[in-house]
């Protein structure tokens, strides 16, 4: 079947919405306008606006609310238009979701979904573009997802829905108009592990989220060249699949680390870390990371551009690591 991202996650909503009644969905202009980036298309016109809540400008407000459902006993889903404005609901989400089921001995648990817009490429300047998922990625109590692929954008939710601690999930915004085949019968996908998207020998790149369709070209580059790249597709990215990761960097003995959030402090460098830590006399180079430019992201198209990983700049770095 062919079909886009945004119309995979649709289905993966509305298949939620029909299993389970205590499933809603909630966030700003997700109800009568379908959406920022059109996933609830025609969802409102289905299931009514008591599971399809259009909410206030204020996230801290409906992230709260969505907290407050969950723990008694709903599943809601918020949607948070895009990573930045997450800031205005870190309280609810690191010192109240996040920390209940600890705080409270195990006594609650809070099965909260929150789906957000994550990345730059679509030149709608800093304020819209940046990827702080990494940040998510650093707070215990929560699990980090960010489907990359049409079978996770359908799989991920239902499977995020199971889960009795928050889930946020983290897609990239240039993804939703991507275009492919999935299958009919898709359906629920593991949320605990990494995966393969391209099996190699020679140097491991390691990535996630919009990031990926860039590794997955830088690899086919170099494999023109010779250089047999693999890639590894993260997906979760708390808990980190540190499994994967080691044994792929065992067989290639090089890592180059894509991550579209900025070098310092970041994800790339907790999983280089790691690397290091696990299986540094395993490497034949050292570990090389990919980021994006420690700036605000641009607006201007050809600064943007600049400023975030691109698969020859990859490419380039997988290079440097054969050949020195």
């Amino acid at each position: 079947m062919r079909t886009t991202y945004r119309e995979a996650l649709r289905t993966a909503h509305r298949e939620a919405l029909r299993r389970d009644p205590r499933v809603f969905l909630m966030g700003e202009d997700v109800g009568r306008y379908g959406g920022s980036y059109a996933v609830s298309k025609g969802l409102l016109e289905e299931f009514g606006p008591e599971r399809i809540r259009d909410t206030p400008l204020s996230e801290s407000t409906f992230v709260g609310a969505g907290v407050g459902a969950a723990l008694a006993g709903m599943r809601p889903i918020v949607e948070i238009m895009t990573v930045n404005f997450s800031l205005l609901a870190l309280d609810q989400i690191v010192n109240n979701a996040a920390l209940l089921r600890h705080m409270s001995g195990g006594q609650v648990s809070v099965p909260l979904v929150i789906r957000m817009a994550t990345g730059a490429g679509r030149q709608v300047a800093a304020q819209h573009s940046h990827s702080l998922e990494g940040w998510y990625a650093h707070i215990p109590g929560i699990k980090v997802l960010a489907p990359a692929t049409l079978e996770d954008a359908r799989g991920m939710l239902w499977s995020a829905l199971q889960d009795p601690d928050p889930v946020l999930l983290f897609e990239h915004a240039t993804l939703y108009a991507a275009e492919g085949d999935l299958a009919e019968g898709a359906g629920a996908v593991d949320i605990a592990r990494a995966a393969i998207r391209r099996p190699g020998r020679d140097v491991s790149i390691l990535t996630y989220g919009g990031t990926l369709p860039k590794a997955l070209a830088a690899a086919e580059a170099l494999g023109r060249e010779g250089i047999d790249a693999e890639v590894i597709d993260l997906r979760v990215l708390r808990p980190l699949d540190g499994g994967a990761i080691l044994a792929s960097v065992r067989k290639t003995r090089r890592a180059v680390i894509v991550d579209e959030g900025w070098r310092s402090g970041s994800l790339s460098a907790e999983i280089s870390a790691r690397i290091m830590e696990g299986a540094f006399y395993d490497l034949d180079a050292p570990v090389a990371r990919v980021c994006s430019a420690e700036t605000p992201i641009p607006y201007p198209r050809h600064l943007e551009e600049a400023a975030l990983p691109q698969p020859e700049g990859i490419a380039a770095a997988a290079r440097e690591l054969i050949h020195g």
